[in-house]
């Protein structure tokens, strides 16, 4: 996808807090505002959070999103300014994302799916550690990760959960998903994988009566899983506008040399 029109059209969407809505005002007043039908770009006003749900909102339409930071946390947010916003929209970096693909199978038989952003990740619901097995495109992997949990990430989640949980950051363009386990205890020097984007990754969960998990892309929660595939889907790609010297792969490689 090309990027957004010499004169573009402007949506722009807030989050619920004060800030983001007083920006929303303002910035209407001062560009219009084109209702997301009609909008060339999409202009998120709040955190990563929000940015995520913009993101969801737009998976069919796939229009460029411009996001400010009006939030707690801004990783995926340009700084806010009023001033020069189509100068910077026009000047913008593009970054494309694809979104992982969830299956699910719960303890009932039903199969359900989902589109995760950042990341897909697995979860104990109960005291009792979770014990995974793990197969890549249909070959056992690791017979047994007895664990809280474990995910797979994509490049743009890699900074998000992934990061918290030990695992690496992953260039933007560099076709790899990051599989991270969440404090692994047995085996316990395992620190994931990294695997080809082409790669389909499937938990079976063990003992899942005992041992009950949930699975969750992104805000989708699926409890009581028995079996998650987790896929690329590269027939969607989303577009993220950037300011042009803060693309979201400098964003990603500088995040690496933080002290």
């Amino acid at each position: 996808m090309s990027g957004p029109p010499p004169h573009p059209r402007l949506a722009f969407l807030a989050s619920d807090r004060p800030e983001a809505q007083e920006a929303k005002a303002a910035l209407e007043a001062r560009y219009g505002a084109a209702t997301q039908d009609e909008a060339d770009v999409v202009v998120a006003l709040g955190g990563d959070g929000f940015m995520l749900e913009v993101l969801h909102q737009n998976l069919a339409t796939r229009r460029p999103i411009y996001g400010m930071n009006r939030g707690s946390v801004g990783f995926l947010m340009n700084d806010y300014r009023e001033d020069g916003l189509l100068e910077r929209i026009a000047a913008a970096e593009l970054s494309h994302i694809h979104p992982l693909r969830m299956r699910a199978e719960d303890a009932g038989g039903a199969e359900h799916e989902a589109l995760a952003i950042n990341e897909v990740s697995l979860l104990r619901e109960t005291r009792q550690t979770a014990k995974l097995r793990i197969l890549i495109d249909g070959r056992p992997r690791l017979a047994e990760l007895i664990c809280d949990g474990a995910m797979v990430a994509t490049p743009a989640g890699s900074t998000a959960y992934n990061l918290s949980a030990h695992g690496p950051i992953i260039p933007i363009d560099a076709q790899v998903l990051a599989l991270t386990p969440i404090s692994a205890f047995r085996p316990r020097r395992w620190r994931g994988a990294l695997l080809s984007h082409r790669a389909k990754v499937t938990f079976e969960i063990l003992e899942a009566d005992k041992r009950p998990v949930s699975a969750v892309a992104d805000n989708v929660e699926v409890r009581n899983v028995v079996r998650v595939e987790v896929v690329e889907d590269r027939s969607i790609s989303l577009v993220m506008l950037f300011d042009a010297g803060r693309s979201l792969e400098e964003r990603m490689l500088a995040e690496q040399f933080q002290a």
